[in-house]
């Protein structure tokens, strides 16, 4: 919903495995690069696009270690972290995670989210996220980044979820219990 339809521009799925986002910005119209390091997650998302008969480049490659040929439109960047945000479904996830885990994934994620905006046209969006409920690894990059931030407009999300006054989303397992909650995510949108 935050890079809207694609219209054949390029678009680069990062952390892409198992494919849901790509399947869905390659059904926006985008033209899809899916980049995970994972080829166990890649042949799940290869074995998707089949399916569905939709198409993306797929590479098998960290992304701190690649690099596109091109500066590309658009980047979603749904990027590692603690995952704190699934305790919902998984609550032995609030017993494993350590301060020094948040700490290093909130560093990875600063490395990722400055790698990721070079490689983005002038005027090109990145949408960045991660399913954990820790500050560090949420509205601290809001100040690190290097974009700048674009707001999100409540009409681009679902109804019961409305944006942070200074643009950004923050997802909660209490909002939407009514229709089955959701997990706690960070988004922010930027633009280059």
């Amino acid at each position: 919903r935050l890079l809207g339809r694609g219209d054949g521009r390029s678009v680069l799925d990062l952390c892409a495995a198992p494919g849901g986002k790509t399947l869905q910005l390659a059904s926006a119209g985008w033209r899809v690069t899916a980049v995970d390091s994972s080829a166990t997650r890649l042949e799940r998302l290869r074995q998707n696009l089949g399916r569905t008969r939709l198409s993306a480049e797929v590479v098998e490659t960290d992304a701190m270690q690649w690099e596109p040929a091109a500066p590309v439109d658009a980047i979603l960047l749904d990027a590692p972290c603690s995952a704190t945000g699934i305790f919902r479904r998984h609550p032995d996830v609030l017993h494993r995670v350590r301060p020094k885990v948040i700490a290093d994934m909130a560093e990875l994620q600063r490395a990722m989210l400055a790698r990721a905006a070079g490689w983005l046209k002038p005027g090109g969006t990145l949408v960045f996220s991660t399913c954990s409920l820790e500050p560090d690894e949420g509205e601290s990059h809001l100040e690190q980044a290097p974009l700048t931030l674009h707001p999100v407009d409540p009409n681009e999300l679902p109804a019961g979820v409305a944006p942070h006054p200074d643009g950004h989303v923050r997802t909660l397992p209490t909002m939407l219990a009514d229709r089955g909650a959701l997990d706690g995510f960070f988004i922010a949108r930027f633009r280059r």
